[in-house]
């Protein structure tokens, strides 16, 4: 059998290209609640904290940092597929639970919930076109991944703020949840095969010395995985940061709905069709450039965002935030994927993941209790800020030859 397995993109198309369109249905159901949340808290549940109504990210972001990590530990033990395919099972119930909560505390466990099917659908699929590539196109194929999810995240942002603003915040919007979950799960229980032998074929050659302490040399100890783990830590920070604030933001400043959905919807729509470009570029060109120069410009564009009130201002800042978010993106997977061996590559990654979307959980917190006690004006200066300093680590810490 193991004679019949090869490494590569073009011979392994049709997985890859299942677990790309299921990737994008694992983006969709994010983008259901992207444009439309802080509005769906206050109508619906007289919510008008920003501390809580960007709890929901919170509840999110812890949740989804610790089922990346698992799945990271399981994804050898139990097979990617068996994992991607209990992450769908979990998605099933949410758009559910917010047509019908009762109350807020639902709503947060809907992102609970939604929060562990993130981690186990998104990181099952990158664990596993990473086994099917190897390591030539390694950069091409995160770019791919991400590009499918980030899409969707963009293009279901989108039509949720449009179906929103045409016939209602709720419960129209969640029917694409609905839809979405529904197929992925189709999907994956009909075609998607394990990769696990994949990792075995390429273990037999590679020679990337092993790790004695996986977690922490991820998260501290390795200069060029610690670089990168703070790096995704802050960018998924300030993303969580934009995910609660910008429709606050734009809500203060009178758009509507639909201007709304256009604005959010630019950032993860852009950083999408741009890591289509940006994966192959990590395969070709210095890592450690393009995740300097990405973070630095996410850090200037969010600076950017309080002196900006047009449309199409906001519009371009939003435009180069999604720039800066594509250059980092796929080049973390491919980096981590480069810097250890076959066998520890699906838990370095889940220790990535880990904190790469605790940032979610410290962005929302940091921003809605800074949003709340000196305006949201000095939650965008400081998580912006903090992109920069993160954007100098990279710069000061990580090896040159990356």
């Amino acid at each position: 059998m193991k004679e019949n397995i090869k490494l590569g993109l073009k011979e392994n198309w049709k997985q890859f290209t299942l677990l790309v369109v299921l990737n994008a249905f694992v983006g969709g159901m994010i983008g259901m609640e992207r444009s439309i949340f802080p509005q769906f808290a206050e109508l619906e549940f007289g919510v008008a904290s920003k501390t809580a109504i960007l709890s929901f990210i919170t509840a999110f972001g812890i949740t989804k940092a610790i089922a990346n990590y698992y799945t990271g530990r399981l994804a050898n033990k139990f097979g990617r597929r068996n994992l991607l395919l209990f992450g769908w099972l979990l998605a099933i119930p949410i758009p559910f639970i917010l047509i019908y909560a009762p109350n807020w505390s639902f709503v947060i466990l809907a992102n609970v919930l939604l929060g562990i099917s993130q981690g186990l659908t998104w990181s099952s699929t990158v664990v596993m076109k990473i086994d099917l590539v190897g390591e030539k196109d390694r950069g091409f194929a995160m770019g791919l991944n991400e590009f499918a999810g980030y899409f969707a995240v963009g293009i279901v942002a989108f039509l949720t703020g449009y179906i929103a603003n045409t016939i209602g915040i709720t419960p129209y919007p969640f029917y694409i949840g609905i839809v979405i979950s529904m197929v992925g799960f189709i999907l994956t229980a009909l075609w998607v095969k394990d990769t696990r032998v994949f990792v075995h074929k390429e273990s037999a050659t590679d020679s990337t010395p092993q790790l004695d302490n996986v977690f922490l040399e991820t998260t501290f100890k390795n200069k060029t995985l610690s670089s990168v783990t703070q790096a995704g830590l802050v960018n998924n920070l300030n993303d969580g940061m934009i995910w609660g604030l910008l429709p606050i933001v734009l809500l203060s400043l009178n758009y509507n709905n639909e201007n709304i959905g256009i604005i959010t919807a630019i950032y993860p729509t852009v950083w999408g069709i741009g890591q289509l470009f940006t994966g192959k570029m990590s395969d070709h060109y210095s890592k450690k450039a393009m995740l300097f120069w990405g973070m630095f410009l996410q850090g200037i564009a969010i600076l950017l965002i309080p002196f900006s009130n047009d449309f199409y201002v906001l519009a371009s800042i939003s435009a180069i935030l999604g720039l800066g978010t594509a250059l980092v993106y796929p080049t973390f997977l491919s980096t981590i994927a480069q810097a250890t061996s076959p066998r520890q590559r699906a838990e370095s990654i889940g220790s990535f993941r880990l904190w790469r979307d605790l940032g979610y959980a410290f962005g929302a917190v940091i921003s809605g209790i800074t949003a709340d006690l000196f305006g949201v004006e000095y939650a965008i200066f400081l998580i912006g800020g903090l992109t920069i300093v993160s954007s100098l680590i990279i710069k000061f810490r990580m090896p040159e030859q990356i």
